[in-house]
């Protein structure tokens, strides 16, 4: 299983990650080997001394009517006492879309509505409600997540401020190194959790020097746009793609800009680095997946977790991957 999200749900912490299966699909540079089908949902009591609790499938692709193929990253978040599921996945066109599917309990199963949502695109939606009850999605995946089809060659706007043209290449990782990175999205949702509430906004990550970060930037957006809050301040964390690194980046609002702040974690076995920070029992954890227990292949993924520490400036120290 790879792209953990995680949340405390009726005291008790459930994980819902995407799942890896071994498909027979050959590899190639849009991830057509990902052909995950199916999500399942884990919980635990005491994430350092118990083995995780499967739930089992709560949503397969054969129940979702406008999905053919390729559930990838999904995320959760509770709304009045019903949980909703944001997952990502490919229609019969061969483009990714976002979709909701609800259910009356945590660990599912979770029903889906029959449209994806109207005017969603690409993948690893991560869901976050704010301390005012409002909620917001943060998505967006370059290459074979297709978030390169969407910019290219808009300029990348933040909070109403213009800051220059994006990348317009394929994909950000061959552009020249002076043209400002992709960016992921952010969208307020709808009160009944079915639709975007708004157009969705460019996440724009600044650099130390206070401008928009670079594609040449080995700590530029590439993919699993993760949000968390921490003593008021917006923790927006990532994947960096190519360089395979999670790095972090802050603001005072969810919106951004968020300035780079740093690496959470070096690079693990496999191409692709996911992951999730949350609080459980008064202790952070950084989730992610690393494919060494299945011998570096890369489209068979495990989950592990590790403490997170913050410093007393707000920063958070690097992990180290065991």
């Amino acid at each position: 299983m790879a792209d953990p999200s995680a949340h405390v749900f009726n005291n008790r912490l459930y994980i819902y990650p995407s799942h890896d299966r071994e498909a027979g699909h050959a590899f190639d540079d849009d991830g057509g080997h990902f052909q995950m089908r199916d999500y399942h949902v884990l919980s635990f009591d005491d994430v350092e001394k118990d083995a995780a609790t499967d739930h089992g499938v709560i949503l397969d692709v054969d129940q979702v009517p406008w999905a053919e193929k390729q559930l990838w990253d999904s995320d959760v978040v509770e709304k009045d006492g019903r949980y909703y599921l944001v997952f990502s996945a490919k229609d019969y066109n061969g483009v990714f879309h976002l979709g909701i599917a609800v259910s009356d309990r945590p660990e599912g199963p979770f029903i889906p509505q029959p449209h994806p949502i109207r005017g969603s695109f690409s993948i690893d939606p991560c869901v976050f409600k704010d301390d005012d009850g409002q909620i917001y999605t943060y998505f967006g995946g370059l290459w074979g997540g297709q978030l390169q089809w969407y910019q290219a060659p808009q300029r990348l706007v933040s909070n109403g401020v213009d800051l220059g043209p994006a990348a317009d290449r394929k994909t950000q990782l061959y552009a020249p190194a002076d043209v400002p990175a992709l960016s992921s999205f952010v969208v307020r949702m709808s009160d009944d959790m079915m639709q975007f509430a708004e157009a969705p906004h460019s996440v724009v990550v600044l650099n130390e020097q206070g401008q928009p970060m670079s594609a040449g930037d080995p700590h530029r957006f590439f993919e699993a746009s993760w949000m968390h809050k921490y003593q008021g301040t917006y923790y927006f964390s990532y994947s960096t793609g190519d360089s395979h690194l999670l790095c972090y980046a802050t603001a005072d609002n969810p919106y951004g800009p968020f300035t780079f702040r740093g690496v959470l974690l070096d690079p693990v076995v496999g191409w692709t680095t996911h992951h999730c920070i949350v609080e459980y029992h008064n202790q952070w954890y950084l989730f992610y997946h690393d494919c060494q227990p299945s011998g570096g292949v890369t489209h068979l993924r495990s989950l592990k977790v590790q403490r997170l520490y913050y410093r007393a400036d707000g920063s958070i120290e690097k992990v180290e991957n065991e």
